[in-house]
Formats: structure tokens, sequence, C-alpha cells
């Protein structure tokens, strides 16, 4: 995305509250990745160790939000922009218990919205593959984003 009038958002529910992580606790974002990405397989973390997630967490190109549903955490996203115009929406995802109540669409907007008014952002961009929801593409593109590759790997044999 590269323009905020491209964003087709969608409100937060009543129930859903987003607040950013102002004080970095890698411990928290290691447990988030952990709450959402492990229902999808998610690894690329795994071996991580304190340094690492430290290093990143703490950094200025990394910003997080967490989402609530009455109390509860329902999602997170981080934002990460190490050249300070080229905005990634590095991890998003809810809880397994929040999914299919129609929360994805409202938390992407609040991420996409975060990105655009984090000063200097020129680009809103997000990666995603086979190890995340099957709906997280159809909603970035409801969301206004727009495709721009697709690679297609072959199989693993078993």
């Amino acid at each position: 995305m590269t323009t905020r009038d491209e964003l087709k958002a969608r409100p937060l529910p009543f129930s859903l509250g987003v607040l950013e992580c102002e004080l970095p606790q890698y411990q928290f974002n290691r447990f988030l990745y952990e709450l959402v990405g492990s229902e999808w397989e998610w690894g690329d973390r795994d071996d991580w160790t304190d340094e690492q997630w430290r290093a990143i967490v703490e950094s200025d190109e990394l910003r997080t939000w967490v989402a609530y549903d009455r109390g509860s955490t329902a999602g997170y996203y981080e934002l990460y922009r190490p050249d300070g115009v080229n905005a990634e929406i590095r991890y998003f995802g809810l809880a397994t218990g929040s999914i299919g109540k129609g929360l994805g669409g409202p938390l992407l907007s609040h991420a996409i919205e975060s990105a655009w008014n984090w000063t200097g952002t020129e680009r809103v961009w997000v990666h995603t593959c086979t190890f995340d929801h099957p709906s997280a593409l159809g909603n970035y593109v409801s969301r206004g984003m727009k495709l721009y590759r697709e690679d297609v790997l072959p199989a693993h044999a078993p």
C-alpha cells in the first residue's frame, strides 16, 4: 500500500481495545509470538536467544500493539521499519479463541492505520505464506493492499 487513501478500514468492535506496548518487554513479544503463531507453526524465532529478542523488541525500528477482547489477549501485531519509510506488518494475528469472531479485519485496519500514523511512512507492506490463516491474504486484499509478488515453491516430498 503506497497511500493511506487505499485503506478500506473496518472499525474496531466496542469490545476490542488495542494498546501499543510503549515500554518494550521482549518476554511479552515472545509470549505473543507463541500465543498466536503456535496454531500456524510459526518457527522462525523458535531458537532465538534472550539477547536476540531483546535486540529487536527494544529497537526503535519495531513497535508492538496488543488487542484485548473483554480483558483477554485477542491478538497482536508488530510494525517494523528499519529504513524509516517502509513499514512492514511483520507479525499479525489472532489468538486461537478469537478467530472467527470478525476481529481480523478491524485489527488489520488498526495495524495499517498505525503504520501510516508512524511519521515518515511512505509504504505499508506485509509478507504472508502458508504458515498463516487461510483467510490472511483475503483480509490483506480486502483492506486495500495490492498483491506485489507471489512465489510458488515446489512441495517437499515426505
